[in-house]
């Protein structure tokens, strides 16, 4: 009999609510995988996809895994993974450098062979590419007795899906025993053609509505498949107060009820509904975080105030206020061009750091004191230009109306970049967990009528 672990989804990186506890907490779930793995000594750890939570991971978030990965390596167990979404890079990926470390396997078109089992890859595909893939992998080992599908997305039957599993099944050039997801936070498992699709769900809880236990699948192949659950015990606890106020009651009512929990280190999420009073959502919260709770978020579902109730909103103008406070920074002529870049919707934030890091060389290069602030003004002093006056004059400018108040030319700038990012991100769907994923849409860069898994690796 041959058992892997199924994993996926862990997202190492997440700094959820801001939190750096939380943080932590991505990379620490991933490691009590790991750590089991080595206990119950399974045959491989099988991770589909979205290993990070972003394709932009720290250093600190990076060396974490490293060491983790080293733990199994150690242990002579193999780790074999496809990329997710969110990690999801136009050149090589993370991936691709654990492998070369010898900590993991990229998995594709070719399979692995791990005891009488061969395992398969299919890293995820944009929706909007699927239609020119083509399902062509290498044949069955004939070592092997199983063969085994891992991919990332959403796939039937399964909530939310928009990848056909049908037909992923029907065109594959080899028969699957199994099918192991990742994308779908949710746990759950089908049958399709005869085949087992399973997803394992995530490793933490990567939104409020993820409220069931987080864990695992163990996958054992034998004369048959057979794919069982196991839990998590040591995940941050997530606290749900569900609070249903009726006409008449308040924001003493959500107290009370927040204080029938222990909250000692725990996210707790409160839900309010019903007839009652609008509350202070701030009111819960500091309640919560006086009682011992790490994170406190209130979800106030009701539509209030009501529709007869007059309200009335004023909105400042936030240029005005950036300007004035600029104006009290007394910030150098050089810090306004930083102030512009940073904040100008013309450059995609992908290329921010890289333009703001060559700029400040370069000024720094011509004139050392070029960042020094700038003299002190009082507001009569007309002989001391600020970066304040400097960003109403830019404002003028960029909107073609000059301090006369006529219409002025614009001129194409020679120096722009790309608006798009690295990734080719354009668009935001959401996945099984609730939570916004960025998707990737390469079309543009499709050469090719037809697409194989080769040009997805």
């Amino acid at each position: 009999m041959t058992r892997v672990i199924h994993t996926g989804d862990t997202h190492i990186g997440y700094q959820q609510y801001n939190s750096p506890e939380r943080r932590r907490d991505f990379l620490e779930a991933f490691r009590s995988v790991v750590e089991d793995a080595v206990a119950d000594d399974v045959d491989a750890v099988i991770h589909a996809g979205d290993l990070f939570h972003d394709r932009r991971p720290s250093l600190v978030d990076l060396q974490g895994t490293v060491d983790i990965l080293r733990t199994l390596s150690e242990a002579g167990i193999p780790f074999l993974a496809v990329v997710g979404n969110h990690e999801s890079k136009r050149d090589a990926q993370w991936l691709d450098l654990f492998a070369d470390l010898g900590l993991a396997t990229r998995l594709g078109a070719e399979p692995v062979v791990v005891d009488d089992v061969a395992v398969y890859g299919l890293d995820f595909v944009p929706r909007s590419r699927r239609e020119d893939l083509e399902y062509e992998f290498d044949p069955v080992p004939a070592e092997a007795d199983h063969a085994t599908l891992v991919s990332h997305g959403l796939f039937e039957p399964f909530a939310h899906a928009d990848w056909d599993t049908d037909t992923v099944l029907a065109e594959s050039t080899v028969d699957f025993d199994a099918v192991l997801l990742g994308d779908n936070h949710k746990p759950d498992t089908a049958e399709v053609r005869d085949t087992w699709i399973t997803y394992c769900g995530s490793t933490e809880r990567a939104s409020a509505s993820e409220r069931e236990d987080r864990g695992y699948n163990l996958v054992d192949f034998d004369d048959a498949v057979a794919i069982s659950r196991r839990g998590l015990t040591d995940t941050r606890e997530f606290v749900f107060v569900d609070v249903d106020l009726a006409e008449g009651e308040g924001v003493d009512r959500v107290q009370e009820r927040v204080r029938q929990h222990d909250l000692a280190d725990a996210v707790v999420i409160v839900t309010v509904e019903g007839e009652g009073r609008p509350i202070t959502p701030a009111a819960v919260e500091e309640l919560a975080i006086d009682r011992g709770a790490l994170v406190a978020r209130v979800n106030d579902r009701r539509e209030l105030p009501d529709e007869d109730e007059d309200v009335s909103v004023s909105f400042a103008d936030p240029d005005a206020a950036v300007r004035e406070r600029v104006r009290e920074l007394g910030l150098s002529d050089a810090a306004l061009e930083i102030d512009e870049t940073v904040r100008t919707d013309d450059l995609a934030d992908a290329n921010v750091r890289e333009r703001v890091e060559r700029r400040v060389r370069d000024l720094l290069e011509d004139d050392a004191s070029a960042l020094e602030p700038a003299p002190d003004r009082e507001p009569a002093d007309d002989d001391v230009t600020t970066v304040a006056d400097e960003l109403e004059t830019a404002d003028a400018d960029s909107s073609g109306v000059g301090a006369d108040g006529e219409t002025e030319p614009t001129a194409a700038d020679g120096d722009d970049e790309e608006a798009t990012d690295e990734d080719g991100t354009v668009a935001n769907a959401t996945d099984g967990s609730g939570e916004g994923d960025a998707r990737t849409d390469d079309d543009a860069d499709a050469d090719a009528d037809t697409a194989s898994l080769g040009d997805f690796a």
